[in-house]
């Protein structure tokens, strides 16, 4: 770790950083250019006086985690990203599935109330969601960080016809799905997620089990789904994904044909978002 090309690195860019760019007031005129460093610390989640320290080469050894927020607040590029994890001593490729979605992707995702919108890592865990999402699929913010992975989900749910979140599939996603993480772990031999995940599912279900040695994967980008939704009953979806290559994450889409009974359910789920139907 290079601390003092670190501090120079970090403070550059903050000062390059005008506040209209993070939807920040320009709050009169500033004796440096661009951010505070109250106001970096505040939009990475972090404290002002770890990221002072960050500044001014005395701070700790920062975590993947911590370097990715302050990458998300600066605005940073892949190319500058890449350069100041190697300044703050962490491997440019990570040995597990990347969990950081571009701002690009969290900004379009919640630019579409009319679809419903995940990203999934690697591994199917669910980073990012937009409101009809929830409304959907399920209120992913009210279940713990590791019951976020649909592939898991999918072979230890208790209720069965619930654990694909009621779409039908006749087991197709299951097959999918174990060939899918059969490849990831390929990719990441060494993260430890992946290979307790894999484990887990081994041990506890037989289906899983059964289904491991095949080693079929499929490229599907383009699927119709029919969701039987607890309250609004079965709907008829168009299932998109989109790839999000630099990070190994795929955006999954859920829309409807335009006049259709269908889209006419999203555009209430969308107005009524969790509150249940009456």
């Amino acid at each position: 770790m290079d601390k003092h090309e670190l501090g120079r690195f970090l403070r550059l860019h903050r000062e390059r950083l005008a506040p209209a760019a993070v939807g920040l007031p320009a709050d009169g005129p500033r004796r440096t250019p661009g951010l505070r460093r109250e106001e970096v610390a505040h939009l990475a989640h972090i404290s002002t006086q770890y990221y002072t320290r960050l500044e001014q080469a005395r701070g700790p050894h920062p975590s993947r985690h911590v370097l990715a927020a302050i990458g998300r607040a600066l605005r940073l590029n892949d190319a500058e990203r890449a350069h100041m994890y190697t300044l703050g001593g962490q491997p440019v490729e990570p040995p597990g599935p990347s969990t950081d979605v571009p701002d690009r992707i969290l900004d379009l995702i919640e630019r579409m109330p009319d679809t419903a919108a995940v990203v999934l890592d690697a591994k199917y865990d669910v980073l990012a969601w937009n409101p009809l999402a929830a409304a959907l699929l399920e209120d992913f913010s009210a279940q713990p960080r590791r019951e976020r992975n649909m592939i898991r989900r999918y072979f230890l749910h208790p209720d069965s016809p619930r654990r694909h979140y009621g779409i039908t599939d006749d087991g197709d996603f299951g097959r999918f799905a174990a060939g899918h993480l059969r490849a990831t772990a390929a990719r990441y031999p060494h993260d430890p997620a992946t290979q307790e995940l894999v484990r887990e599912l081994m041990r506890r279900s037989p289906e899983f089990a059964a289904l491991w040695p095949s080693s079929e994967v499929s490229d599907e980008r383009h699927l119709t789904k029919t969701i039987d939704h607890p309250q609004l009953g079965p709907l008829t979806l168009m299932c998109d994904i989109l790839t999000v290559p630099e990070r190994d994450q795929q955006v999954v889409l859920f829309t409807a044909a335009p006049d259709t009974p269908a889209h006419e359910a999203l555009r209430l789920l969308s107005v009524i978002g969790l509150q249940q139907l009456t």
